[in-house]
C-alpha cells in the first residue's frame, strides 16, 4: 500500500468527521470544507492505487 493511500484514507476520515461536526453545529461552511477533504481525499487514496498497480506492472515486466 502507498503512502498516499494511507494518507488519503485519513484525508477522508478526517473530512467526514468535519463535515458531521459542521452538520451538527449547524455550520455550512465546515460541512462543505468536509465534503471537500473527503474527495481530496478519495482522490489522493486513488493516486496511491495507480502507483502501486504501475509499480507491479514495472516489477511484471522486469520478470520477463
Amino acid at each position: 500500500m502507498d503512502k498516499e493511500s494511507i494518507k488519503g484514507a485519513g484525508q477522508k476520515i478526517k473530512g467526514k468527521i468535519e463535515e458531521v461536526a459542521g452538520k451538527v453545529l449547524g455550520d455550512k461552511e465546515l460541512e462543505l470544507h468536509g465534503k471537500a477533504d473527503q474527495l481530496g481525499g478519495a482522490v489522493r487514496s486513488a493516486v496511491g492505487e495507480a502507483k502501486d498497480t504501475i509499480k507491479d506492472a514495472i516489477k511484471d515486466a522486469k520478470k520477463v
